[in-house]
């Protein structure tokens, strides 16, 4: 439950920002050009408050918070005393009516660029990218515990989350990944993930764990569970894990898949732990337990530590603008590339994400802490301004294409075509809801 009010108030600060800002954008843009704002709302429905400036704009708060919209004197949708006639939208230029359009748009990627200033000014906190105990792809591709990660197709990498995305980008294409990595030992390999190797009906969910990297973990006990083995042998919290049945152990990753092949032959485990200064041996009775697969497994009642954050990405402020501008940059032809390739069938069209997935991943960001909630803010803030600059009806892509159309042959669009325009852009805009809802729903 709290999750799920979590996630419900981290999507209504996210929407909140992102709506305020690309409405405040086609707002400022029309003042600017001159037009009369009639209604500046956050949300659509029955409004929750409302407020009327001294300008006569009405500022609405609505019920439902999934958009908002900026409402312009316009003498298509209702009639226009003569004297405010040069304040209708529809009697300004074409270039005034684009660039209104395009301030939504526009003003989202302003955003993007702060909330990325703000992450790197405030540093976000990660892990260095070294891996703990490799499987499938990765152990076949020679990657090993205890390597650290320094670039995936040649782009450098600083972090754990860098390394990690760079793969999966790599594997939603099926697309083989040349890995450099500086082994334990100091020699520096470049090797290669077969990724091509990935089945195209894989799912997503499953990806990670067919790639076969793990982060390391420190093999250091950070729960011992009352009543369990571990607790009855006398495990305490901060031992370090050495070996278990004379194999030495790397990180904890590698001490659970060791204690399943140990256990599975014999349940009677010896460890070599360290505590402070000492070097113990323990002998413990793991206990068998069945997974939610159905599959038999083991445990012995223990909890890893969680590893450090000990990568920060952080600039100082005059530093922090130029990466912020890389960041939205990268993010933006990223966001293109995505969905150019879902339209071609190169991607397929399950990994469109909706409100659910948002919200969910918003409340994830904000427990990770400010900076990594920013840098969702601003990613998500591109992925706004992107989908709103489609050709498609309705959409501030739309509007600037009508008006495009409108310069060229000389004389405003019909009615006819614009009603027929609304219809479609509503039964487009309807499917790709519908589509990420439901992928929501499947996730």
């Amino acid at each position: 439950m709290a999750e799920f009010f979590g996630s419900l108030w981290w999507y209504l600060v996210t929407i909140g920002v992102l709506v305020t800002f690309h409405e405040f954008g086609h707002f400022w843009v029309a003042r600017r050009c001159g037009v009369k704002v009639l209604r500046f709302s956050i949300g659509f429905g029955t409004a929750l408050w409302r407020h009327t400036g001294k300008d006569g704009t009405e500022y609405v708060l609505a019920a439902i918070p999934l958009g908002g919209y900026v409402s312009m004197l316009d003498e298509r949708a209702e009639a226009v005393p003569a004297e405010l006639r040069a304040f209708a939208h529809n009697n300004k230029s074409t270039a005034q009516k684009i660039a209104i359009a395009a301030a939504g748009p526009g003003f989202n990627f302003l955003l993007a660029i702060l909330a990325f200033w703000l992450m790197f000014a405030v540093g976000k906190p990660d892990y260095q990218p070294i891996l703990g105990r490799t499987s499938g792809l990765a152990a076949s591709a020679g990657l090993s515990a205890g390597s650290k990660l320094l670039a995936v197709d040649e782009t450098p990498v600083r972090t754990w989350s860098e390394a990690s995305t760079a793969v999966l980008e790599a594997a939603l294409y099926r697309r083989d990944a040349t890995v450099s990595v500086r082994e334990a030992d100091g020699d520096d390999r470049r090797l290669v993930l077969a990724l091509s190797k990935l089945p195209r009906s894989l799912d997503d969910r499953a990806l990670p764990a067919a790639i076969g990297l793990a982060l390391q973990q420190p093999a250091v006990v950070g729960q011992v569970l009352a009543g369990d083995p571990a607790a009855r042998a006398g495990l305490q919290t901060g031992d370090v894990l050495l070996a278990i049945n004379q194999q030495a152990v790397s990180d904890f990753n590698d001490f659970y898949e060791l204690l399943q092949d140990a256990a599975g032959r014999d349940p009677n485990l010896h460890l070599q732990l360290r505590r402070g200064q000492q070097t113990l041996a323990v002998e413990v009775i793991a206990k068998t337990v069945v997974n939610d697969d159905g599959s038999t497994g083991f445990r012995i009642g223990i909890g890893a530590q969680p590893p450090k954050r000990d990568a920060v990405l952080r600039y100082g402020p005059l530093a922090a603008l130029p990466a912020a501008l890389a960041e939205t940059w990268t993010t933006t032809t990223k966001t293109f590339g995505f969905l150019r390739d879902m339209l071609v069938g190169v991607i397929s069209p399950r990994h469109l994400s909706g409100p659910i997935t948002i919200a969910r991943v918003a409340n994830a960001m904000a427990d990770y802490g400010l900076a990594w909630f920013l840098g969702f803010l601003g990613a998500v803030s591109v992925g706004i301004a992107i989908l709103n600059l489609l050709p498609v009806p309705i959409l501030d892509g739309g509007h600037i294409l009508s008006y495009l159309i409108e310069s060229v042959q000389g004389r405003p669009l019909s009615e006819r075509v614009l009603l027929a325009g609304q219809y479609l852009g509503l039964a487009v805009l309807a499917g790709l809801i519908g589509l990420a809802l439901f992928n929501d729903v499947l996730r």
